[in-house]
């Protein structure tokens, strides 16, 4: 079991590694709402999010924080009831952790969230994110298939 939980550790730290750094470089790199077209449906474009997904929540900072720490500490103390032996849900749980810690550091330090990653076609167009919603939402996704899955 123990070695599930390293993989765990692993796959938050990977993650929040790569969602910081990729904030960095694109703090560094792009102005502001400036927006480079990599393919036909796809930008890298800065935003700064004040808000939770899709810009929900503007301005409500504190309780996002809140609940990113609420969420981080559930995941914590709910881990081997959530996982039992599934390395997949361990890993699953650590990408989680990293998505989590990597949007609260930036609600901390910036009191936004940097979001670039900017899918679109035609007039339909997805709400900026970045690694850590990424990691988030697959994540959360894999949780709830393996929950589904296991037998009652």
């Amino acid at each position: 079991m123990w070695m599930h939980k390293l993989c765990a550790i692993g796959a938050a730290a990977v993650i929040l590694a790569a969602d910081q750094a990729s904030k960095v470089w694109v703090e560094h790199v792009f102005a502001l709402h400036e927006s480079v077209a990599v393919c036909p449906v796809f930008n890298l474009t800065y935003v700064r999010n004040q808000g939770a997904a899709w810009g929900m929540l503007q301005g409500a900072q504190l309780w996002l924080a809140l609940f990113g720490v609420a969420a981080l500490a559930y995941v914590f103390f709910a881990a081997r009831k959530l996982c039992g032996r599934s390395l997949t849900a361990w890993i699953a749980l650590g990408m989680l952790s990293g998505g989590i810690v990597g949007n609260l550091i930036d609600r901390v330090r910036l009191n936004y969230v940097v979001d670039f990653l900017d899918f679109h076609w035609g007039m339909a167009h997805f709400p900026c994110f970045n690694v850590a919603d990424a990691a988030i939402c697959v994540s959360v996704f894999f949780l709830l298939l393996l929950q589904w899955k296991r037998p009652a």
